[in-house]
């Protein structure tokens, strides 16, 4: 039996254009695109597919459905058998096997975190139009912005009552049950202390494909600093930020039919540019592009625009994201909006044609773009020009038609003043250089996939972990998934959440002091790949691992009995939970493993020198002492840091 959620992901991939048109010459015929059925004889077409709808429809002979239902039809397969034949196509692992009752309750969690959702949709905009407050203060904000009613319904605003429980307790009272209003991030539960969430926040409903409402965005309406203006609803098992755009719902049917999709950054640019009548808009609410994001519009569309209003470094910083686009195959253009006005404003200004003529007379490809702006600090400088051609050079190189590329190179040669074939050269070098990668990718894809059943040596000793490693993997494991602290996301109103494991990580990854002990790296590389997928619970997934070795270290580091470590008696005794100065326990769970790793390593340099000195290679002998002395340098820091910080 396939599971739930390959099912979800090859449904979610195989596009019903692509899809179809393997098997069947397809010509559009406005949102719609026509061709003749495959399934009985005609001469005049009538077999019609819906990009939008994803579905198929032959009004010949009655026959219709979605990818799965074609391939069925077409191929004369079973249902599991089309889901095989579209993961193939899709380059998607199936793998089989009988639903657990631990995945049965899975699925049904899924679909009671949707109705809980739904739920809070029909009462925040219920509270908007028919409680005082809401009129009082959610509608008038709305009516401020200059926002009607039909845009407000169409995307189905509402306003969260301001207090400490208003809505957790009417959710409740209804019979919604803590554990969803918790998962879904609608309610903040900690021990014995419950908040709402939103809580006097005008609210922007977030909607799947298929129009059910999975997430919020919230907006704070009080002055006050100390609160992140935009507030979204967390990751959880029905939400992705990284797949998700806002507004796709609203938008899909009007982006096939214009074959185009214009991207903006927030919610109210959505909604502006929907009331002024552009309607083929979608929003990526202040987060950088994810190829997920792409893939989604490039069902709809080949085409799209992105709308900035920032200014000149604020769109530099965005550059490296847009390759991504290119490297789906999408044709990319960049509008840039006048001085002060952003899409909600400019919208309101200009009106729905004025708008429309505007982006028809300023938007730019957008490898012309990246390299007029790029050009500009350039000047006569040669290294910044250098500079600046590899880096157009490198999205042209991820583009991955052929013809596409070699119009980019000429229109390039002429913008840069280079000779095309120093160009076409560039592009083959950044062509292997991202094939290696690839390579490399899929080799280490394909190691972890073998390494539970036959990479991981047996033969492991977890003795011979130092004391410093087996306090780190404990935190580690102990603490991966805990909130550490929050830095200014790509949104500086929306901050973005670090956990203590993507600190431990990118720690020890920004100065590769990666433990070779074997069973540290197995443990570390696990966590690392694992990290940012939903669900994934690094004491559970150890605790439970095949090996059985790895498996018992993580119950002696997660035991009781090793809560209590040298390195803290060391330092003085502390009567704090860890989870209450987690802060300061991680920065020096690092620090104390840095400061051993590097007094192993200069050990290791000095008999590196002694071997040097007596072979009389002076040369090794000047850069060992060279590589010694940075050690030493900080060695030094570490020490100073960790005589500063005392725990108490």
């Amino acid at each position: 039996m396939i599971d739930h959620a390959t099912i979800e992901r090859i449904i979610d991939a195989a596009e019903i254009t692509e899809v179809v048109s393997d098997f069947v010459t397809l010509r559009r015929r406005g949102v719609n695109l026509l061709g003749l059925c495959p399934f009985h004889n005609e001469k005049t077409p009538s077999f019609t597919v819906s990009p939008a709808k994803g579905i198929f429809k032959c009004f010949g002979c009655g026959k219709g459905g979605n990818s799965v239902n074609f391939i069925m039809e077409h191929e004369n397969l079973t249902y599991p058998e089309a889901l095989k034949w579209l993961a193939k196509k899709y380059h998607i692992e199936v793998v089989e096997h009988e639903d657990s009752e631990e995945e049965k309750q899975l699925n049904d969690e899924r679909e009671s975190l949707m109705i809980v959702s739904g739920f809070a949709q029909k009462y925040f905009t219920r509270y908007l139009w028919e409680e005082n407050e809401g009129r009082t203060i959610g509608l008038s904000y709305f009516r401020e912005r200059s926002f009607r009613d039909d845009t407000l319904k169409k995307f189905e605003v509402g306003y969260a009552p301001d207090g400490k429980t208003p809505f957790t307790d009417a959710a409740q009272k209804e019979g919604y049950k803590m554990d969803f209003l918790e998962k879904t991030g609608l309610s903040i539960k900690r021990d014995e202390w419950v908040r709402d969430r939103f809580a006097g926040r005008v609210i922007f409903p977030i909607h799947n494909l298929a129009g059910r409402v999975i997430a919020f965005g919230g907006r704070i309406l009080k002055e006050n600093k100390e609160t992140a203006k935009y507030l979204n609803s967390p990751e959880s098992e029905i939400y992705h930020k990284s797949k998700i755009v806002y507004g796709i719902f609203q938008a899909k049917r009007e982006i096939s039919k214009t074959d185009k999709c214009y991207l903006v950054e927030g919610y109210t640019d959505v909604l502006s540019m929907h009331q002024a009548g552009i309607e083929n808009v979608v929003a990526s609410s202040g987060t950088a592009l994810t190829a997920d994001q792409i893939r989604m519009i490039k069902r709809f569309t080949p085409n799209i625009t992105i709308i900035y209003d920032g200014d000149a470094a604020g769109i530099k910083a965005s550059l490296r994201g847009i390759d991504l686009v290119l490297e789906e195959g999408m044709n990319v253009k960049v509008l840039l909006l006048p001085d002060g006005d952003d899409p909600d404003s400019f919208a309101k200004k200009m009106g729905a044609s004025g708008f429309a003529n505007y982006i028809r007379e300023n938007e730019t490809d957008f490898i012309q773009f990246k390299t007029r702006l790029l050009l500009k600090d350039a000047e006569n400088d040669p290294v910044s020009k250098a500079k600046l051609i590899t880096d157009v050079i490198r999205s042209v190189a991820v583009i991955p038609d052929p013809i596409t590329r070699s119009v980019y190179i000429k229109a390039c040669s002429k913008l840069l003043d280079v000779n095309e074939e120093l160009l076409y050269s560039e592009v083959q070098k950044q062509k292997r250089k991202q094939n290696d990668e690839l390579v490399k990718n899929e080799i280490r894809i394909e190691t972890r996939k073998a390494a539970p059943q036959t990479l991981i040596p047996q033969v492991i000793n977890p003795a011979d972990l130092i004391e410093e490693e087996l306090v780190f993997l404990r935190f580690l494991l102990k603490f991966g998934k805990t909130p550490l602290f929050e830095i200014e996301g790509e949104n500086p109103n929306e901050p973005e959440t670090i956990t203590a494991g993507e600190y431990m990580v990118g720690e020890i990854e920004k100065d590769d002091l990666i433990s070779q002990n074997e069973l540290f790296r197995i443990i570390f590389t696990d966590v690392q790949q694992n990290l940012g997928t939903p669900g994934f619970d690094p004491w559970k997934h150890f605790v439970n691992h095949p090996n059985s070795k790895i498996s018992q270290l993580a119950i002696n580091l997660l035991s009781d009995k090793f809560v209590e470590s040298n390195i803290w008696k060391r330092g003085g005794g502390y009567t704090e939970s860890e989870e209450d100065i987690l802060d300061l326990l991680v920065p020096k769970v690092i620090n104390e493993y840095k400061s051993r790793k590097i007094r192993m390593m200069l050990t290791e340099i000095e008999e590196e020198i002694n071997k040097a000195y007596q072979a009389n290679n002076f040369d090794r002998v000047i850069d060992e002492q060279s590589k010694y002395m940075n050690l030493k340098r900080v060695e030094k820091e570490l020490s100073e840091k960790l005589g500063n910080r005392t725990i108490h």
